[in-house]
């Protein structure tokens, strides 16, 4: 398992929301379960393109830094269901707020990301 190899910098509001919500599918995640999408495999079916593992990675930091709650049934097969906790639930409209901002500037945004892929 990936070990963090110095601290990080928790010194204003943007390092602590970048602590908590960096990471490629957080913040679909969140919203994902949010719209009532709670277990893995629904999730996973969400998105494709991640893998499992990085979901549960992904799906353990929200968890511990307690943005959602994982429920475990005690049933064969095993049964898993995550949900938003209440603290989880006041990142929705800002997480709408930025998916609505992409939408905006869906076109620029495409434009800006494929120019600089071709630079590297």
């Amino acid at each position: 398992m990936y070990q963090r190899k110095s601290l990080p910098t928790l010194n204003c509001g943007l390092d602590l929301v970048g602590e908590v919500l960096f990471g490629k599918w957080k913040m679909r995640l969140l919203w994902f379960i949010n719209e009532g999408h709670q277990r893995p495999s629904q999730l996973q079916r969400q998105i494709p393109d991640a893998s499992r593992r990085v979901l549960n990675v992904q799906l353990k930091e929200l968890e511990d830094h307690e943005l959602i709650t994982k429920i475990v049934y005690p049933v064969v097969p095993p049964k898993v269901e995550y949900s938003l906790t209440e603290f989880g639930k006041t990142l929705i409209p800002i997480i709408n707020t930025l998916g609505q901002w992409g939408d905006d500037y869906e076109e620029r945004l495409k434009c800006v990301i494929t120019k600089s892929l071709h630079q590297s």
